[in-house]
């Protein structure tokens, strides 16, 4: 089995109040905060960067899980690695030819090295970095067209899921949007266990019981399976 990891999005909380918004969903059992960088360049939206992480990391221990959308992500190693990220997870659209240079240097700077793929690439080409000697160590699925909140759900990416889950079964396999109570069974069944939640965990009346609800659904599936 691998353990149920549910990570809020944190694009959706109120930046204004980045600390306690952390604190509360901590509190209300998130396991990781997910932390969505955006360069305006590898997708049309413009986020945050190194500097509010290191902020960040000055009011939590939390396992900062950051998502690097990003045309150049060798040169944000340092920068994260200093600000107190501990996953830095990036594209493979933008690192075809340097993810192994890329997995090395994230790995000596002390951070999980992770692997995300559009909707529109095939699972196949993450292979590679998963089979290497030095391999990533999480796989993000992404359910939507990476760049901005509040898309509806592909469950036609759960083919991708599927196939990791069978050919890696102890991977870290991450989904990232559209998540919530009325899609995380099939994302769940399909194997994915690190499950990313924005608008449906910040936008419900009871965070804590949405929380709740996706790691039951990946345990019970995981028990299932």
């Amino acid at each position: 089995m691998v353990a149920a990891k549910i990570a809020p999005s944190m694009l959706s909380s109120d930046f204004s109040n980045l600390a306690s918004e952390a604190h509360r969903m901590l509190s209300f059992g998130a396991d990781w905060l997910h932390m969505d960088i955006m360069d305006g360049h590898f997708v049309p939206n413009l986020t945050i960067g190194a500097p509010v992480i290191e902020s960040l990391r000055k009011h939590t221990k939390a396992y900062l899980d950051c998502h690097l959308m990003v045309t150049n992500p060798l040169d944000y190693v340092e920068p994260f690695a200093k600000a107190g990220a501990s996953g830095f997870t990036f594209h493979i659209e933008a690192s075809k030819d340097n993810w192994k240079e890329l997995v090395q240097k994230v790995k000596a700077k002390g951070m999980i090295p992770g692997v995300s793929l559009k909707p529109g690439t095939p699972v196949e080409e993450v292979y590679p970095l998963l089979d290497d000697e030095n391999p990533v160590e999480l796989v993000l699925v992404m359910t939507v067209e990476p760049g901005f909140g509040g898309q509806k759900f592909m469950p036609e990416m759960m083919d991708k899921v599927r196939t990791l889950r069978k050919k890696y079964p102890t991977l870290d396999i991450e989904v990232d949007g559209g998540l919530g109570p009325s899609t995380i069974d099939i994302a769940a069944a399909a194997g994915a266990n690190c499950i990313v939640a924005g608008s449906s965990v910040f936008g419900a009346p009871e965070p804590a019981q949405v929380i709740s609800v996706l790691r039951k659904s990946v345990n019970e599936a995981q028990i299932t399976n």
